[in-house]
């Protein structure tokens, strides 16, 4: 009997390779490798064929897609099978290997609020696992963002109320939630704000939370180390998604391809899709057509800059959280005169209160104006990079398109690095933001353009007075 097995058993090995070499055939390299190849031939019961797969997002996946086509092949290798049943054996202990490499890294924005266990995608919940990592990821989030320290104004309240509704609701109403506006204004405070909420109303739901720079890092980081069903399985498999700053991936081709999969997955799933960026999903530029159109078929909210009067009111609360009396002249003041964000508000009234404090000198408007110099100044007048874009446009004739695209003639790519360089000496904008700005491009390539603008300045006089009648213009 045992030779009589173990001669079944070798056929059957001989039938599965070459059945591994059809679906090769079949379906090509690429797919065979992501999904086929970590396929291993279990036990055949009766009429039965089990093939094992590491997950269960796998299992799924392969039954779906493939299920139909393994039974053909089966059947034709061997008569006496007649169904072919794929099985979870778990390979690992910890599907959520991929991140491991960015715990303790102190990056608040890279966040797994809950995780699946290995009890857990067999059937069962490991109470204290889950207990445990919530904690553990609660003390990585920012206390402070919460939605009772929000301040709501007109300019904000759209995207508050759908922010709660999200972290609220057990059903998803509007998949995905994007929420859009410039820097400071808090975008990043409702995303933490709805993690805090979800985790605390419901520690059970699988919550993954991280930048879209985060996101790059870990599809890239599974390339290299083959593996990308654990990625999948890590991203798929969760309940809320949150993806902070999806303009980070603005011209990451194969970045958007692996984010539109793991959207569509989640989507079908009926699972939460929370977003941000610093312009709506139209004006994207660098975004493929299809994943802009997803990300704009759930509900986008905007979150305007401040008016006066919720800039007053922020300061307030902020002064009351502080513990400062601040005389009322002063608070009216500086939400008079800091427009632009939210965080460099709250700075302003970190440093009169500091030195109020430290230095022992009643607060008032002359002391407050003193302490602010600069930052006033700043205020005063503040270039964008549109502005720039648009005026060295105008000034050496060309389509300001051609600020956004490939185009590498010198009459286009020279006015580009003179707005590129402009960009980094009039605005308060990284060098990765900049080259968003300019069609997605590398902060390598901003440094370039800025060298290579210093030194025609310094050899070409012609070329120095055009940059400084710019540089003036943009300064009145």
């Amino acid at each position: 009997m045992t030779e009589q097995w173990e001669h079944t058993d070798a056929k059957l090995a001989e039938q599965w390779t070459r059945i591994r070499a059809l679906l090769r055939a079949e379906v090509g390299d690429a797919a065979f490798n992501s999904w086929l190849k970590p396929l291993t031939l279990g036990e055949i019961l009766g009429t039965r064929l089990r093939i094992a797969v590491p997950t269960r997002f796998m299992r799924d996946w392969i039954e779906q897609n493939y299920g139909t086509k393994l039974t053909e092949f089966w059947k034709e290798e061997n008569p006496n099978i007649s169904q072919v049943e794929v099985i979870v054996e778990p390979q690992r202990t910890n599907v959520q290997a991929p991140l491991e490499g960015l715990r303790g890294q102190g990056d608040l924005r890279t966040t797994l609020v809950s995780s699946r266990t290995s009890n857990e995608i067999e059937g069962g919940v490991n109470e204290e696992s889950i207990k445990d990592e919530t904690e553990n990821v609660q003390a990585l989030l920012d206390k402070r963002f919460i939605f009772k320290n929000f301040i709501v104004g007109r300019t904000n309240e759209l995207a508050h109320a759908a922010a709660r509704r999200a972290a609220e609701s057990d059903q998803v109403q509007f998949n995905p939630l994007f929420l859009f506006g410039s820097v400071g204004l808090g975008k990043t405070h409702l995303m933490h704000a709805i993690a805090w909420h979800i985790t605390e109303r419901d520690p059970k739901r699988r919550v993954l939370y991280m930048s879209a720079e985060k996101f790059m890092y870990q599809f890239i980081r599974a390339l290299r180390f083959r593996t990308t069903m654990d990625f999948k399985e890590q991203f798929r498999s969760v309940d809320v998604l949150m993806i902070d700053d999806i303009q980070f991936i603005c011209g990451k081709e194969s970045t958007q391809e692996e984010f539109f999969h793991t959207f569509n997955a989640l989507v079908d799933q009926n699972r939460q899709i929370v977003v941000s960026a610093d312009k709506s999903p139209s004006d994207l530029d660098g975004m493929e057509e299809r994943l802009r159109s997803r990300l704009g078929c759930g509900l986008v909210a905007d979150i305007h800059p401040t008016d006066y009067e919720l800039r007053l009111s922020i300061l307030q609360d902020k002064a009351d959280h502080l513990g400062a009396e601040l005389p009322d002249k002063v608070l009216e003041f500086l939400a008079h005169k800091i427009t632009s964000n939210v965080r460099e508000l709250e700075g302003a009234l970190n440093r009169i209160v500091a030195q109020s404090t430290l230095v022992g000198r009643p607060i008032s408007l002359e002391t407050t104006q003193e302490v602010l110099r600069d930052l006033l100044r700043a205020n005063d007048r503040r270039v964008t990079i549109e502005e720039i874009q648009k005026k060295v446009a105008e000034h050496f004739n060309i389509r300001l398109v051609d600020m956004h695209s490939a185009r590498r003639a010198r009459a286009v790519a020279r006015p580009r690095q003179v707005a590129m360089y402009l960009s980094k000496q009039l605005t308060a904008r990284s060098l990765p933001e900049i080259g968003r700005k300019f069609g997605g491009r590398d902060h390598t390539t901003v440094m370039h353009a800025v060298k290579k603008v210093e030194e025609l300045r310094s050899t070409d006089n012609s070329f120095h007075e055009d940059v400084e009648l710019l540089k003036r213009m943009l300064e009145i």
